[in-house]
């Protein structure tokens, strides 16, 4: 289980269209695509969740939202 973290850091990257999301202290992590452009990102040693990487989030909601909009 995950304990709730104080620390949530994000960076956005605009040009590649990627949302970057740290919870805690930043640390070394696998990473695990989940499916959908989402990789979540896992300590090995604790194997708690550390973050996640969104590939193109804005261009999915666009087209969601325009999907939505008919």
């Amino acid at each position: 289980m995950i304990e709730k973290k104080k620390n949530l850091q994000w960076d956005y990257d605009a040009e590649a269209d990627v949302l970057y999301i740290t919870i805690g202290i930043p640390v070394k992590a696998e990473g695990v695509d989940i499916g959908k452009g989402t990789i979540v990102r896992v300590d090995p040693e604790s194997n708690e969740i550390v973050g996640f990487t969104i590939i193109n989030p804005l261009k999915r909601t666009l087209q969601e939202l325009k999907v939505g909009a008919k």
